[in-house]
Parts: structure tokens; sequence; C-alpha cells
């Protein structure tokens, strides 16, 4: 089945050419581009991935990031003509998966978007399963999460760090460990971006996001889930 591509650009030329090179790869692309038009065609279609430009008229790729995120895990790859960490940090706060600066490299965008839909597509039947820890479930075909019954929307990554986390309860994974496992070894960013995704997975399933009783740090090592 054809994977379903979001691009969203107010410069149409590059929306024309980024959609001519994913459709040669047999994915269906839809485009937008302002932010109110992208929001409203991500509320009523699927989408296996978002292409998402950070100066959108309307609603910037920030804030339509922000809004998604209150009802959809789906990817989300930011596009940035600006290079400066703030600005990738900050597209990650909003729940960002991803980011690529401008001007890119077409068969780079390719790569990274197919790599991030190989990582969050289903598993096949055969390997689902089910991982239960106290008052927590995964649904690991599903990409489903559930603490004391209630389901909870995580991202993508969010959903790939606590998978990994809880597969190998206990297991200490530095900072540079889980960047490589989560965000593959090519990925851009640095280790801060493993940072935020653990505070914002804390502040969805723990209680008490200070005193966290499943993902915790281990001073001067890293992250492990008890």
């Amino acid at each position: 089945m054809a994977k379903k591509v979001l691009v969203v650009d107010d410069e149409k030329l590059i929306v024309k050419g980024i959609r001519f090179s994913l459709e040669q790869d047999g994915m269906e692309v839809d485009c937008a581009y302002d932010g109110e038009e992208a929001l409203e065609m991500i509320r009523n279609k699927e989408y296996d991935i978002i292409l998402l430009d950070v100066m959108l008229p309307k609603l910037t790729g920030f804030e339509v990031c922000q809004q998604v995120r209150e009802f959809s895990g789906v990817p989300i790859v930011m596009l940035t003509a600006k290079g400066e960490d703030m600005d990738k940090i900050l597209g990650l706060e909003y729940g960002a998966d991803d980011y690529i600066i401008k001007p890119f490299n077409i068969l780079e965008v390719k790569a990274r978007l197919k790599a991030i839909i190989r990582r969050t597509s289903p598993k096949p039947k055969e390997t689902a399963r089910f991982i239960e820890n106290g008052d927590m479930r995964l649904d690991c075909e599903g990409r489903r999460v559930y603490v004391a019954g209630k389901e909870i929307n995580l991202t993508a990554k969010e959903f790939e760090l606590l998978e990994l986390l809880i597969l190998n309860a206990n297991k200490v994974y530095s900072r540079e460990n889980l960047l490589k496992l989560v965000w593959g070894s090519d990925y851009p960013g640095d280790v801060r971006t493993v940072d935020v995704h653990i505070r914002r997975l804390r502040e969805k399933i723990e209680e008490k996001p200070s005193d966290p009783k499943y993902v915790i740090t281990k001073w001067g090592v890293g992250y492990y889930f008890a």
C-alpha cells in the first residue's frame, strides 16, 4: 500500500519538486500551502508522515505541530531555512520528530522520510505483542500506550524511546546510545534531542514528572526504565 505524505510549504515550486520526487517513489502525496489548510487536512485524513515548513502563512509550522500533537502522533519532519540550534530544539519541543534544513538535497529528504516511515510502521502481526509493567500497557503492533487504562498520545519518537527502554528494563542507556538507536546513526542532531523527548515523555506518562517512577535518570550515565 502506498505511503501517504502531506507536504506543507508556501513555496509552490518547492512543493512541486518534492511531490514529483516522492510520487516517483510510489508515495501518495497531498499538498498544503498554509498552516490552517494543513491542519484541516490532517484532521480529516490519515497520513504516514508530514513534511512541514516552519515559516507558513496563517499558522506557523510550530503552531500546526503543537495543535496536531493534541490529537495525533503522526511523524512530523520540520523544514527550516534557519540553522540555529534554538530553532531545531523549538521544533522538537512542539512535538516534531526530525528536522531538515533548507536548502536540502531531495535524496536526503526521501531517505529521512523513508527511514522514519519504516521505523514507525506497525510491526507484522506475527511479531505483535503487548508489554505490561505496573499500570502501564504497550500495544507494540498498534503503537499505543495505556497508563491506568487511559490511552496516552505519544509521538513516534516518544513511543520508540519508551518501547526500547521498557523492553530492556533496568538497562541504562547513555544519551548518545539512545540517539543512535532511536534516531539513527546518520541523524545530525545532538543529545539534547534525547533530553527534550525524555522530558516530554515523562510529562505524559508520569503522575509526577519531577519524581518519575518509570523513566529514571542515572546521573552522569543516562536513562533507564525501572
